[in-house]
């Protein structure tokens, strides 16, 4: 005879033997729930398949709800501890005295060596007054995020990949060589070095040559900086079987995964470059900084002419300099003035 019931367990954990339930006795059953308050039991003296299936439905329903009070108590430890950890925080902050000074930005820059850099930056680069700008800010955001890590505050670190946009010969090589050495005096990268790439340089001729031509490539730049110039031409929209996809995705799994380790710069046309991140938003997403490069005016053109002569150790003469001036406004306005 075959059949089902129900056994009332107080103790979750308790076993209860083996039971049967038949004519109103228990004998001989094998338990098949002991983590509830009620155990259901199937007798063992038949072979009745739709009392074996009952049960089962039953005890599985009971291991859901089972894992769904574990479920809930992980959540309340988790909660517990992050209030912990707040409390944490807060009862630091109040230790710290109220005419403590934390220093300024300033200080720590100095301290870092930072400023030097930001020095040299000034020394290397005729105008480019907003660039320059932009990358102190960029330096200075970075000293507050140290600075609240250092006190045990919660910090956000910002994408440190950046898009450099502007016409060639603007300074974008340097800019990014000297935030490459910021980023390793702050110890957010581990060398500072950089790495120069091209479309030649990632993408592959053939099926299987991407992959390891753009690895390589990041592998050489891990630490430090890799600055791929005109990076649109790493997509091509007219061509669905274009091998410079496949880069693409190994960079954007790159600067996604591995962010605290390598800074992507992105450099080109401004134009082109929107028009790049159009078709690969997942690229866009990933850039924190946007950095323009203006064109160079007359003036600035005629400075940089004259640190090029003193490099070279040759002299501007004083009677040549409005005559070389005049010779950079009419190129400046004709392109093909030679």
């Amino acid at each position: 005879m075959s059949s089902l019931g129900f056994i009332y367990n107080p103790k979750f954990s308790n076993s209860l033997g083996n039971v049967i339930v038949n004519n109103n006795r228990a004998i001989n059953c094998k338990k098949l729930s002991r983590y509830s308050k009620i155990s259901i039991v199937a007798s063992s003296d038949g072979n009745n398949e739709a009392d074996k299936n009952v049960a089962d439905a039953l005890n599985d329903a009971d291991i859901e709800a089972r894992k769904i009070r574990e479920e809930a108590d992980r959540r309340r430890e988790e909660d517990e501890r992050k209030r912990k950890m707040k409390q944490m925080k807060i009862d630091r902050m109040n230790a710290i005295p109220e005419e403590a000074e934390a220093g300024t930005v300033e200080e720590y820059m100095y301290k870092d060596g930072v400023k030097d850099i930001l020095e040299q930056l000034d020394n290397d680069l005729v105008g480019l007054v907003p660039v320059k700008s932009r990358v102190k800010e960029i330096a200075a955001l970075l000293v507050v995020d140290k600075l609240r890590r250092n006190l045990g505050l919660e910090t956000g670190v910002p994408s440190l990949h950046m898009c450099f946009t502007g016409a060639p010969g603007t300074g974008k090589t340097t800019v990014a060589m000297r935030m490459g050495q910021i980023l390793q005096r702050m110890g957010y990268c581990r060398s500072g070095h950089l790495v120069v790439a091209t479309r030649d340089d990632l993408v592959g001729q053939y099926v299987g040559h991407t992959a390891p031509k753009t690895k390589e490539v990041i592998k050489k730049a891990m630490g430090g900086v890799l600055l791929i110039d005109e990076a649109y031409y790493l997509y091509n929209a007219s061509n669905d079987r274009d091998y410079g996809q496949e880069s693409i995705e190994i960079l954007l799994n790159v600067m996604e995964e591995n962010r605290e380790d390598l800074v992507v710069v992105l450099a080109g046309y401004k134009d082109r470059m929107d028009k790049f991140f159009s078709f690969i938003p997942g690229m866009s997403s990933r850039i924190g900084n946007h950095i323009e490069f203006p064109n160079y005016e007359p003036e600035e053109l005629l400075d940089i002419a004259k640190v090029m002569c003193r490099d070279l150790e040759y002299e501007m003469s004083v009677d040549a300099e409005p005559i070389f001036f005049e010779y950079i406004k009419k190129k400046d306005e004709h392109a093909l003035f030679f």
